[in-house]
């Protein structure tokens, strides 16, 4: 793998080329200033991808991070095949370090998403695969282990500006019979905290690492319960 240099922050040039993406988002565009891209955006996120994946290996040891597109980074243009919006770039910045053996989308992790005016950092799980629906399930609807998942819940959304995320079903499954806090989390079809706030000038040096380390920190439970989920965890 070759050497990727230590994380020194973003440049000034990666919000401006987000925001001039968005304000011309055609393939012309951005193949005029693709170098642009690779300078701003792509090269300083290899960088923080490597330096902040080995901070939360603190936090969680088995956390995984490539400094590639399609390992932590998310590739820049859009699928469109289905989207009404035919726009062919994405005017943000993904990065994500997961936990798990099956597929990064089918793990849990902790999600960076760079969108100016704003930054939004996460935890969790986006969507559950098929096959790990029901077991989360069972494992909402167990008195020990659903407990401790509404306890962290509890927790994590007590502080200031943290949000909870994947509700997506209006009725609790057939089949499941538990107090209004355990109902609402069946409802779920993934499962994910977060914070957002205005890009913050930390972005522009290696205090990023600190700043989002402390925001991810208190997430940690979350991705740890659904993580160990994952791995074939809470089966009776």
């Amino acid at each position: 793998m070759a050497a990727v240099e230590t994380f020194s922050g973003f440049p000034e040039k990666t919000v401006i080329f987000l925001r001039k993406l968005a304000a011309n988002n055609n393939r012309e565009w951005f193949t005029t200033h693709r170098p642009e891209y690779e300078a701003a955006v792509l090269e300083p996120a290899k960088a923080f991808v490597r330096t902040m994946g080995e901070r939360l290996r603190r936090l969680s040891p088995g956390i995984k991070d490539e400094p590639r597109t399609d390992g932590s980074l998310f590739r820049i243009f859009r699928d469109t095949r289905f989207s009404p919006d035919k726009s062919p770039y994405k005017t943000n910045l993904g990065i994500y370090f997961w936990e798990g053996k099956g597929s990064r989308l089918e793990c849990s992790g902790y999600y960076f998403h760079l969108e100016p005016p704003t930054l939004m950092l996460s935890a969790g799980l986006y969507i559950f695969p098929r096959t790990l629906l029901e077991r989360y399930r069972r494992a909402v609807a167990d008195p020990e282990y659903g407990a401790e998942l509404v306890a962290i819940v509890k927790k994590i959304t007590a502080r200031p500006g943290y949000t909870l995320g994947g509700e997506h079903y209006r009725r609790v499954p057939a089949g499941y019979d538990i107090g209004p806090e355990g109902a609402k989390l069946l409802r779920h079809a993934g499962l994910y905290t977060g914070c957002e706030a205005p890009v913050p000038a930390e972005l522009h040096s290696p205090a990023l690492i600190d700043y989002c380390w402390e925001r991810f920190k208190p997430m940690e439970p979350l991705h740890r319960w659904l993580a160990t989920l994952v791995g074939g965890g809470f089966e009776q």
